[in-house]
């Protein structure tokens, strides 16, 4: 049989496509591809199906025409990455097959929409509204209040997210926010219906002051398994928010990661995930219920994958491939979980990358497990709010959580970006 994978141009997924690989070698099954101007993603796959991903009824075609004139029957579809979530829905509904549905899937990857299921589904969350213009932003702002988030309304990798703490910066900033969230993700398939049908707008969110962790989990006939909690130790206090550094297993108090565990159970149930992968974000803060800022309908990008793995022995893309062929995943995880963190590195600038400093001693790190570079020498780089991801990640442990901290430190020292 063969397996299909819906994929958006990501270097960060490297690992997981190679892992689905050797999945499928073991159960004896094809690993087909389809990618728009694929490259790397090649040396993957059994066979390679360029298409328009971009648009989800020529992704279906495409889909379809490639299981008409496949050898083996497809039995499973799957996806690693956000943007391809509604077009993966659909060419499964297409085929019969098991993944979300393409309801969910859109709820999924629209901000504005994900937020009115969590509202009705009582799931805590910040206060929230759509702005359109400066005075539209205006009037959102007073009714929820000072600081606040402006992002995207399908957006992805924090771009474009910016906090603003008055009326003055909201001015200033909104309008290049608001332009930067549509044009940045023209290759989105729910771009075009997502701009019509919210006119331009943006969201606005309360910003909610403390700390940050991202879930993972495995949801299984409607039941989610969380499989590790990371926690994002240093300050995201904007104005912006790139991520840099998670540690896992967390060291949230117990009863908070129950309730963590609890409340990231009812978002699943409000957006209709009973099946598949999931990455949620929340907002800890001293003396009060979690707040959840999103859930994602698939797995964590880059190295929350590999970190997990490292930590916990759970191998999510396993899982998710099971999933999607009808076998039980194995949730099996360590007796006790192996502190593990990931440095995600961003230039200080923006420009043409001259040199990466430092690899060489990383590589030779004794506590490094994985040094990745989305980058090379002669690339052009951008800095937030235009950055969508990292430029690369480390992978790390240590003997104790805390002393994660102190390899993070020295990573940072010695892996540098030369920007000309």
């Amino acid at each position: 049989m063969s397996i299909l994978i819906l994929h958006t141009a990501n270097a960060s997924r490297r690992r997981h496509l190679g892992r689905a690989a050797e999945y499928a070698k073991r159960h004896g099954e094809r690993l087909i591809l389809i990618v728009e101007n694929p490259t790397w993603e090649r040396e993957f796959a059994d066979r390679v199906v360029a298409a328009d991903t971009s648009d989800i009824a020529k992704t279906v075609a495409a889909a379809r025409a490639l299981v008409e004139d496949e050898p083996e029957p497809v039995r499973g579809v799957v996806t690693f990455v956000e943007h391809s979530v509604p077009a993966a829905a659909a060419v499964a509904a297409d085929l019969g097959l098991p993944f979300i549905g393409e309801r969910t899937a859109r709820v999924a990857r629209d901000k504005y929409a994900m937020r009115q299921a969590f509202a009705a589904g009582d799931v805590p969350q910040p206060a929230f509204g759509l702005a359109g213009t400066v005075d539209e932003a205006v009037a959102t702002a007073r009714r929820i209040g000072f600081p606040l988030v402006m992002k995207p309304l399908i957006g992805g990798g924090s771009m474009y997210v910016r906090r603003v703490d008055d009326l003055v910066e909201l001015a200033e900033h909104f309008e290049p926010i608001r332009r930067g969230a549509w044009d940045a993700f023209r290759y989105d398939p729910l771009h075009e219906s997502a701009l019509a049908r919210y006119r331009g707008s943006i969201m606005l969110e309360a910003y909610l002051p403390g700390s940050e962790v991202s879930v993972e989990s495995l949801v299984v006939g409607g039941e989610t398994h969380v499989v590790a909690i990371h926690d994002k130790p240093l300050p995201m206090n904007g104005p912006y928010f790139e991520e840099v550094y998670y540690t896992t297993p967390s060291r949230l108090p117990a009863e908070v990661q129950a309730r963590i565990r609890e409340i990231t159970a009812a978002a699943h149930r409000a957006v209709g995930i009973r099946t598949g992968a999931t990455h949620t974000e929340f907002r800890i803060r001293d003396g009060a219920d979690p707040m959840i800022l999103e859930t994602a309908a698939r797995l964590g990008g880059g190295p929350v994958y590999q970190s997990l793995l490292s930590s916990t022995g759970v191998d999510m893309v396993a899982g998710l491939l099971d999933l999607a062929l009808g076998r039980q995943p194995d949730l099996t995880s360590k007796p006790e979980p192996e502190p593990t963190g990931f440095y995600l590195f961003f230039a200080e600038k923006a420009g043409r990358i001259k040199n990466i400093h430092g690899v060489e001693q990383v590589n030779a790190d004794p506590d490094v497990r994985e040094l990745t570079l989305y980058r090379a020498v002669g690339d052009d780089v951008e800095v937030p709010p235009d950055a969508g991801q990292a430029h690369g990640h480390v992978v790390f442990t240590a003997d104790t959580v805390s002393g994660l901290g102190d390899v993070f430190d020295r990573l940072v020292k010695t892996l540098r970006l030369e920007i000309g």
